[in-house]
């Protein structure tokens, strides 16, 4: 496997060099037939500057990269850019141009679209972000992704982007809609209880291995629901780190005997004002 990430720090920035070159440069290169993971970091002041030119750029050397199966757009620390200012753009054209595609991870959700979302052959999709605005979760759900065995959502929060409700995140696990589905991850949510106990007894659990419902606001409330249910009882793997869930409860899941991730437990507060996803700003 060959993986390289490309990047523009400050400096590189101020003295006008484009993410647009670095690829060029790249693509030119002798590895660039061999290339099967790209990540794409800070394409230059990703703050101020969206990843349009990034994406028109990889579209048109599509020919390039033939055995590319794995691409990140806006892999970048929070002293690089703060995930909520990361502008992105439409990225629905980069499945298109790239038809092996087997990964495609997203970072930040400011000025993102996903339209058509469509790829014959994508196996995993994630989008990281403080805030996951509903037209995009519209987007997926509209859309054809009939190989996805792991989709990885940040929901995030409203003050970052997240303007749906539940009923709009639900409609990702109606029955047959990602029939090869063995990985749901809906994370990092303001409303990680209600998630909880909408998805305890879903049919959607059925087939799944893993049910990630980490780094979200995820109390006792939600946490019971999830311990009740024979559904999850079957999975293999069940991550809730990053939670507000009691001292008692978590014994409780300790003891079950399933396969379950606990760790990060947050101090706990009566008033919801104060509980907070793990990622947000």
């Amino acid at each position: 496997m060959s993986e390289v990430k490309l990047s523009i720090d400050y400096d590189q920035y101020e003295d006008g060099k484009k993410m647009k070159d670095l690829l060029e440069e790249l693509a030119n290169s002798p590895q660039s037939g061999e290339l099967t993971s790209l990540i794409i970091g800070d394409w230059g002041g990703a703050y101020e500057n969206d990843s349009e030119e990034t994406v028109e750029t990889l579209v048109a050397l599509k020919g390039r990269f033939p055995k590319l199966t794995s691409l990140f757009i806006g892999d970048m620390s929070f002293e690089e850019c703060e995930v909520s200012w990361i502008m992105q753009t439409n990225l629905a054209p980069l499945l298109e141009a790239y038809p092996a595609l087997r990964s495609f991870t997203i970072k930040g959700s400011t000025g993102l679209d996903l339209n058509p979302a469509r790829h014959e052959n994508l196996e995993e999709l994630t989008i990281i972000c403080g805030g996951l605005g509903k037209d995009v979760i519209h987007q997926i759900y509209e859309g054809s992704f009939p190989r996805l065995k792991k989709l990885e959502l940040y929901l995030g929060v409203d003050e970052y982007g997240f303007d749906g409700g539940l009923e709009d995140v639900l409609k990702l696990t109606e029955p047959g809609k990602f029939p090869e589905l063995t990985y749901l991850g809906l994370k990092n949510s303001e409303i990680q209880d209600e998630l909880a106990i909408a998805l305890a007894d879903a049919p959607i659990l059925d087939g799944l291995h893993t049910l990630d419902m980490s780094d979200g606001t995820l109390s006792d409330t939600g946490a019971e629901a999830l311990l009740n249910s024979e559904k999850v009882k079957k999975l293999q793997y069940l991550d809730l780190s990053h939670h507000y869930m009691s001292d008692e409860m978590v014994n409780r899941w300790k003891s079950s005997g399933l396969n379950v991730n606990t760790d990060d437990q947050q101090d706990m507060d009566e008033d919801d004002d104060y509980r907070y996803p793990s990622l947000t700003e």
